[in-house]
């Protein structure tokens, strides 16, 4: 009788040790949980392994939390880093080929809340987490639902600690903002072409936010919107005393009516940047801080 008691207490033991070891394994694997820029909130059993992106700042902001090697596909656009050139692409942001998006098998599909793609890749049972970047804030935020998403939350990843990233980010904003303390006193207007219509980054943009940030005007005004088609008369009547532009762009400056007597022009105070500088400048993502600094760069060497 003795013997039995001692097994069945043995046998008991061992089941109790069996549980907790179960209980602290499913703590250690709590569900991943992500509530994105439409409200949705998606779960995961296990931080996503293999995540398509539809937006070059999503692409950059998972590798810069170290975790490049999850991704499976990428839009046309994300080129940095340069492995992701390497990835098979799935069409643009706003037009992805969902064909080729299901056919990668993606845990979760990153997107912006610009596209109308996510109910449909959502009736096809992949995953959506949309969101939307407007601001430097947004792009901290960005980094935190991206570490939430991959599980990197509690104790960031061992390369890249979630707030070693952000600190990083700010300390760069900084830099370019010291860089810029020595520009003139008197208040300097910029015009900031983006792309060609030719577009422009308004006051409301977070490229308009980031001249701010280095305490410069902007010639186009928040009430047009962040990026508008803009007529170049605009900026005839503006009279920037600097122009910022890609170098693809440069040689149509010339050709416009009156542009050849723009103070900017005539005093060369033009700030050309070269294509990959320019796609950094456009990217709400992590390389923000970075393309705060060369604009500060680029303001002193023009305003002498």
């Amino acid at each position: 009788m003795a013997a039995k008691s001692i097994s069945l207490m043995r046998a008991l033991r061992a089941a109790t040790w069996l549980l907790l070891a179960v209980c602290v394994g499913q703590a250690a694997h709590a569900d991943i949980r992500v509530q994105d820029d439409r409200g949705i909130t998606q779960v995961w059993p296990v931080p996503p392994q293999r995540i398509v992106s539809l937006l070059p700042s999503f692409s950059e902001t998972v590798c810069a939390l170290g975790e490049c090697q999850r991704l499976v596909g990428v839009d046309r656009y994300s080129t940095f880093p340069k492995q992701l050139q390497a990835l098979p692409q799935v069409g643009g942001g706003l037009d992805p080929n969902l064909e080729a998006v299901v056919a990668l098998k993606p845990d979760v599909v990153l997107m912006s809340t610009a596209t109308k793609a996510a109910q449909r890749l959502e009736a096809l049972g992949i995953q959506v987490v949309a969101l939307n970047t407007q601001q430097h804030a947004d792009v901290q935020r960005l980094l935190a639902v991206m570490a939430r998403l991959l599980g990197l939350e509690s104790q960031g990843t061992d390369a890249q600690p979630t707030g070693a990233v952000s600190q990083r980010y700010w300390q760069q904003v900084q830099a370019g903002v010291k860089a810029a303390a020595s520009l003139p006193a008197r208040p300097i207007k910029v015009y900031f072409e983006v792309s060609s219509g030719p577009y422009a980054a308004s006051a409301s943009s977070f490229i308009g936010e980031t001249l701010t940030l280095l305490g410069v005007g902007n010639v186009v005004p928040a009430t047009m919107g962040p990026f508008p088609k803009i007529n170049p008369e605009l900026v005839v009547r503006a009279d920037p005393d600097v122009i910022m532009l890609s170098e693809s762009r440069l040689a149509q400056l010339q050709q416009r009516p009156g542009w050849s007597q723009l103070r900017a022009m005539r005093h060369q105070q033009v700030c050309v940047f070269t294509n990959a500088q320019a796609d950094m400048m456009v990217r709400p993502g992590p390389r923000l801080a970075e393309a705060a600094q060369s604009m500060a760069q680029c303001l002193k060497g023009v305003l002498k």
